[in-house]
């Protein structure tokens, strides 16, 4: 199935909502790569933070490039099934998934935004 080039056909106000909540909720892995990502900071793209599409909500999203990055913890190793599905129903819209452990992004966010430079040439 192609990419939907129109987010507001994935949105339900419900998750509008959710996400609204996570956004003023942001674990510290999260504010520190969202730092780097924001306000075109890195490379001039446009990222967005705590983005609905479908059933889920994704940490952050580049749209142009229909690249996902999601930051993971600890609960996400317990969880692999559930993460390998969301994966899947984003892949099968069109969307790259990128995934980064939470100690990735504080302990070497360098590294972390090398990963997604590559994912973005």
């Amino acid at each position: 199935m192609p990419r939907i080039s129109h987010l507001s056909s994935l949105r339900s106000p419900e998750g509008g909502e959710r996400a609204k909540s996570l956004r003023s909720r942001m674990t510290e892995a999260e504010h520190r790569l969202w730092y780097r990502l924001r306000a075109g900071r890195f490379g001039g793209r446009k990222f967005r933070r705590q983005v609905p599409l479908g059933p889920f909500i994704v940490d952050f999203l580049c749209e142009p490039e229909a690249l996902v990055v999601e930051i993971d913890g600890g609960q996400h190793d317990e969880a692999r099934g559930a993460d390998d599905s969301r994966t899947a129903w984003l892949n099968a819209r069109g969307y790259r998934v990128i995934r980064f452990w939470n100690n990735e992004v504080l302990g070497n966010i360098d590294g972390v935004l090398d990963a997604l430079a590559r994912a973005l040439a």
